[in-house]
């Protein structure tokens, strides 16, 4: 499946704030933000940040998928499905998107960054329920279980991510137990569980004209 591989720290000085995209180097002065918070490219620091309308939609897009790390295909797909059901249509979306097994690894501190997590759960070390899966983008639902793999357990990149996130907590919908490294989805985030400063009611609005 296609995926952004370019550099991510421009990827956060286009949005103008910390998406968090490279682990624990976002936490320190080395974060590209603190050092030079302007657009990417030759004129970054001459563009003008006003935008209205059109321009302020698609950048909350833009900033939403580059979080998650999907591309607009399966963004719009999600949107779509979120749309589907019932609810309100942009908390939907952040939802699905927020239960994906990649963010729910991330989440749970087994991973410094969702691009992480995506790689170690492409490399098999989960299952769910008891069931080895591998794709990024499955959806979980409340009840389920992950839980790392018996051989992945002594995994360098695991115990390092969960001594370097030990100190940031899970969110109030998840429930780790670090002794069986394993994570149990306790119900589906509500908004304020999702704590992303984003207004999703503009990417409602944008795909809604």
């Amino acid at each position: 499946m296609a995926r952004y591989i370019g550099p991510v720290c421009r990827l956060c000085r286009r949005e103008a704030m910390k998406l968090f995209l490279k682990g624990e180097r976002c936490y320190t002065d080395k974060c590209a933000i603190e050092k030079r918070n302007f657009p990417p490219g030759m004129h970054g620091k001459a563009r003008k940040q006003k935008m209205a309308g059109y321009g302020v939609q698609l950048r909350e897009k833009q900033k939403v998928k580059r979080i998650y790390g999907v591309l607009e295909e399966q963004f719009r797909h999600y949107f779509e499905t979120a749309e589907r059901t019932r609810g309100i249509t942009g908390e939907t979306l952040l939802r699905l998107l927020e239960t994906r097994l990649d963010n729910v690894v991330y989440r749970l501190g087994l991973a410094t960054s969702r691009a992480q997590a995506r790689q170690l759960v492409r490399h098999g070390h989960f299952t769910v329920n008891g069931r080895k899966v591998d794709i990024p983008s499955y959806s979980l639902r409340a009840g389920d279980v992950v839980t790392v793999k018996a051989g992945s357990q002594k995994a360098p990149a695991i115990l390092h991510a969960m001594e370097e996130v030990k100190g940031r907590g899970i969110p109030e919908w998840l429930n780790f137990d670090p002794n069986a490294f394993a994570g149990r989805v306790m119900s589906l985030p509500t908004r304020e569980q999702i704590n992303l400063p984003v207004q999703e009611q503009l990417i409602v609005e944008l795909y809604s004209k």
